[in-house]
């Protein structure tokens, strides 16, 4: 039997959602200058940065630890903002069988909306769903966002 379980957020932003997008689909490696005290780095492992299947290694910060993932981009849709994350190797698997993040930045007036989608597969009942991995993905945005909007 399959546990199955997904959480989301969604967060107002003031940056373009195709600025959004951008960093994280075609340049992550950028992201830990904006947020550096939750992902220190992201490094291109085969492919090219944006492109579907390429494969990117994480370096980040979540729940009081140092942590890694590799990360294959499984969907790329340009005119919805939207990249989907599979985790092929990561920390994570060691409660979770499979799991997707999802990130979509929709325009809303002069500013957006993230949408934060994770989805995945439990090992057993026991293991919660991945709130604080939902709650770092939040945080990720708010500082993305503040980063793209210093000096505007």
């Amino acid at each position: 039997m399959s546990i199955t379980g997904k959480v989301e957020a969604h967060i107002e932003m003031k940056a373009a959602a195709s600025k959004l997008h951008e960093m994280i689909v075609k340049r992550p490696h950028h992201i830990s200058n904006a947020s550096g005290d939750k992902i220190q780095g992201c490094r291109l492992h085969q492919g090219e940065w944006g492109k579907v299947g390429s494969i990117v290694y994480w370096d980040y910060f979540h729940d009081g630890e140092a942590k890694v993932g590799k990360h294959v981009i499984e969907a790329v849709d340009e005119e919805k903002n939207m990249v989907v994350y599979k985790v092929l190797e990561a920390d994570l698997l060691k409660n979770y069988k499979d799991f997707r993040f999802i990130m979509q930045f929709t325009p809303k007036g002069e500013g957006s909306i993230a949408h934060c989608t994770l989805e995945y597969e439990k090992l057993h009942g026991k293991v919660p769903d991945s709130h604080s991995m939902l709650k770092l993905c939040e945080e990720v945005c708010k500082d993305l966002d503040a980063h793209l909007m210093e000096g505007n």
